[in-house]
């Protein structure tokens, strides 16, 4: 496939390096010369300096051939426009990033859509989605649903009072395969990821991946060792586009939500647009300041500042603190294995939000969705089997799948399958599967 990416910043590169490799033809372009430099040692691609919304530069990066123009951009007005001349000039898809929720309102997308943008994706909103989600378990580190919930994602980080400590893959799961509700798909342990078998014997501090039904969702919650905790006191650091979503959904819902900015003229605007969010003017990083506003007695704690630094510090005081969920956007990617070394629970990283919004337009076969996991490398997608794929004329066991992904779960019409050796997929099913990164641009052609 080949794939033009306008904008050379933090998303664009993290693109480029997750999209090189020898499947796509990539192409970078950026009017920074020093961030095209960056990109192109990191990444097999193809830099271009210049103005992406100009149709010299379009041109020159032939986008007339592009299966897919990305538009990743600091500013959203160059994203729509370099996005709708890229789609005039030819490329097949073209998608762009955008800051305004208000371009998402249905008549607004075909507005767009009818000026040739295919999709439009706002990272913060689905960054605030994810926490609000993620508030409702305040035991797991990630939570995605599938298939409208019919299937769950469930990571946690077992605890020392897990039930499951010292104990193998094989214990976890019923005694009757045939009526699994759950299943283990990845160990995450000392930064590597496996795929585990029946006799992997689980470790304190290990971080578990299973995919449920929605039923047993508590169920297997239980087994992280923590208790469950209902969030009713947060606070939120950090007046960014992240926390301001956070706290307009949240404030109807919750008895108290506490939101700290350290910029006064920002905090007297947040005061008139969350009637229901105290708005305090401080610097997060000030240990008094934060204890006098009440920090610890807050259920939870959302660092979403610009600053990965000041968001890992004000988490570490939260832990400390003894606020049980504690969530905290870090974007330098070389920061979040320090930041879950030292126990917060949960990442927030825009740019692989980004990521899963945009790597399903790069495979071939039908991707309903994309997870791409925070504390690992791995990825969850869900796949729409089509007739006379490879994965209906076998049994799962059969299919000869690559040993570093793993089938997870069924969705057939209304009910719902742990996946299990001896079943049978069926075409048009919905498969949750998890793959580490080298068998995801294998696994495609199972359910193509």
């Amino acid at each position: 496939m080949k794939i033009v990416i306008a904008g050379a910043g933090e998303v664009g590169s993290h693109l480029a390096k997750m999209l090189s490799g020898g499947i796509h033809d990539i192409t970078v372009i950026d009017s920074d010369p020093k961030l095209l430099d960056d990109v192109g040692v990191m990444a097999d691609i193809v830099t271009l300096e210049g103005d992406c919304t100009t149709f010299a530069v379009l041109k020159k990066a032939a986008v007339r051939k592009a299966d897919l123009f990305i538009a990743v951009n600091h500013e959203e007005n160059v994203n729509i426009l370099s996005a709708m001349l890229a789609k005039q000039l030819g490329a097949r898809k073209s998608i762009a990033r955008i800051d305004n929720n208000e371009y998402l309102e249905p008549n607004n997308k075909e507005i767009f859509i009818n000026m040739g943008i295919d999709y439009l994706f706002y990272p913060e909103k689905v960054a605030a989605r994810e926490v609000i989600n993620l508030l409702g378990y305040s035991s797991t580190t990630e939570f995605v649903d599938f298939s409208g919930g019919k299937l769950s994602l469930v990571v946690y980080k077992l605890d020392e009072s897990s039930p499951l400590i010292d104990r193998t893959l094989v214990e976890l799961n019923s005694s009757d395969q045939s009526q699994l509700a759950y299943r283990t798909v990845a160990i995450s342990r000392d930064g590597r990821t496996i795929i585990p078998h029946g006799d992997d014997i689980f470790k304190a501090g290990d971080t578990i991946y299973v995919i449920a039904n929605q039923e047993s969702v508590s169920r297997v919650l239980e087994f992280s060792g923590k208790v469950n905790v209902p969030i009713n006191n947060l606070m939120i650091l950090g007046g960014s586009r992240i926390g301001i979503r956070i706290a307009m959904e949240l404030q109807e819902r919750m008895n108290n939500i506490k939101l700290v900015d350290y910029n006064a003229e920002k905090a007297y605007r947040l005061a008139e647009q969350l009637d229901k969010t105290l708005i305090i003017n401080e610097d997060g990083r000030n240990t008094e300041a934060m204890i006098e506003e009440g920090l610890s007695n807050m259920d939870a704690f959302v660092a979403v500042t610009g600053r990965s630094e000041t968001n890992i510090l004000a988490a570490m005081l939260a832990k400390r603190m003894g606020v049980k969920k504690v969530i905290a956007e870090v974007e330098n990617l070389n920061y979040i294995t320090l930041a879950e070394s030292i126990g917060i629970d949960t990442i927030i990283n825009k740019k692989l939000i980004t990521a899963s919004n945009i790597f399903r337009f790069t495979m071939s076969t039908d991707v309903q969705a994309i997870k791409c996991l925070t504390g690992s490398d791995a990825e969850v997608l869900e796949f729409i089997v089509k007739p006379n794929s490879p994965a209906t004329r076998n049994m799962i066991k059969e299919l000869d799948f690559p040993r570093d992904a793993i089938i997870g779960g069924v969705v057939r019409g209304d009910k719902v399958f742990i996946a299990v050796g001896d079943m049978q997929i069926n075409a048009y099913d919905r498969v949750v599967v998890f793959a580490l990164p080298g068998a995801i641009a294998r696994i495609g052609r199972y359910f193509n």
